[in-house]
């Protein structure tokens, strides 16, 4: 098979499996009545999840075309996301009620899709390496998250997650969180691009002149 073709049905799969995790525990949610969608979606989990299939699917469309270094950036910025999903999740939440209550919806969406992503990012590195530097832009997204977590948490008074909650020692502990987090996502920054560089180094996929256009 085609090993564009490969790629392409890899990143389809993973993203229809995705998305119908997030609309089945949508509609069960739903269905008991207690589907608040505004929270639903404010959730980093879901939002990282969407973010991903949305990069594998336009991944998927486009696979007979070069791709641009916006992609690759792009892709890389959800990988980060949804790195920090599967970590946070296994260090901080995985005995938390983060609307995700169907065990195999709870796995595809903290650990199958994330580990998938991470996989693909390996498996067909960027073709022009993405600067440490460069890669930085990818914490823009989650400093907005937090900003309208706190923000319309402190108009609704509903958190995601119990330590972006003040009630749980105050806006010093949430920043505590929060500066951790963003430490964590810079060190990952610099992990991913040497890991996309290392494996550009050694393999690729698509031959980088064929996989790229600036």
């Amino acid at each position: 098979m085609d090993r564009r073709l490969l790629l392409a049905v890899y990143r389809l799969a993973f993203a229809a499996l995705t998305l119908f995790a997030i609309w089945t525990q949508a509609s069960d949610l739903a269905g008991r009545g207690v589907l608040n969608p505004g929270n639903f979606l404010s959730y980093f989990t879901i939002q990282s999840n969407l973010i991903g299939i949305a990069v594998f699917l336009y991944g998927a469309a486009m696979f007979r075309r070069p791709r641009t270094a916006r992609f690759d950036l792009v892709r890389g910025g959800a990988t980060l996301y949804l790195t920090v999903t599967l970590i946070v999740f296994a260090i901080l939440l995985s005995d938390t009620d983060v609307d995700t209550a169907i065990p195999w919806v709870n796995t595809v969406v903290h650990e199958i899709f994330p580990i998938a992503i991470i996989a693909d990012w390996l498996i067909d590195p960027p073709a022009t390496p993405i600067t440490f530097r460069r890669s930085l832009w990818w914490l823009a997204y989650p400093l907005l998250w937090v900003a309208w977590t706190v923000l319309r948490g402190a108009a609704f008074g509903w958190y995601p997650y119990p330590f972006m909650d003040p009630a749980n020692g105050g806006y010093g502990t949430v920043a505590a969180y929060v500066v951790a987090i963003l430490v964590f996502g810079i060190v990952l920054c610099f992990v991913l691009t040497r890991l996309a560089a290392w494996a550009g180094s050694r393999w690729r996929l698509i031959p980088a002149a064929e996989a790229a256009r600036t």
